[in-house]
């Protein structure tokens, strides 16, 4: 079988009926019947008229608020979560994902200290809340917070000082 060779099915495709062209088109009226809206010419109704009750569109509630081109969304794990790691491992967005804990293409990730953390790891992700903090350097081990996120927050708060000075 060849693509030359393909037909469609008989009955399959039909020619646009030519509309308002004349008596000698389809008939005395010319294939738009007799009188109303759609017999008259620039006569057919937009996308989504229902013939004068309100549209399905227009009963939608609207969007509420808006959002924030700003806005950083972090990805939350917590200290009970990093104990699938081996002792002295070194955690991070890549480690993360390997084990599954986190989705490629997350870029910002936060630590929380619900749980309890058994195991030394060097910690390195983008904020930790201070009783994450507080369970990883008590087992052992070490934080460290990414260079993006600090330069990310250091931005954040230049923005915001500016708008209070213009004010």
């Amino acid at each position: 079988m060849d693509l030359l060779t393909l037909k469609s099915n008989k009955g399959a495709r039909h020619r646009k009926k030519c509309l308002g062209r004349g008596d000698g088109s389809n008939g005395t009226y010319s294939g738009r019947g007799m009188k109303g809206q759609n017999a008259r010419s620039g006569g057919k109704r937009r996308p989504g008229f229902e013939g004068g009750q309100t549209p399905f569109i227009q009963k939608m509630p609207k969007l509420r608020g808006f959002k924030s081109l700003d806005e950083r969304v972090f990805r939350i794990i917590n200290v009970k979560d990093l104990d699938v790691f081996e002792d002295g491992a070194t955690v991070d967005n890549k480690s993360l994902s390997e084990k599954k804990l986190l989705r490629s293409g997350t870029k910002l990730v936060k630590i929380l200290g619900n749980g309890e953390l058994k195991k030394k790891l060097t910690v390195i992700v983008d904020a930790f809340s201070k009783s994450a903090e507080e369970k990883i350097t008590k087992a052992g081990g070490s934080i460290s917070v990414k260079k993006a996120a600090v330069a990310e927050v250091a931005k954040d708060s230049k923005v915001k000082k500016t708008k209070k000075a213009e004010k």
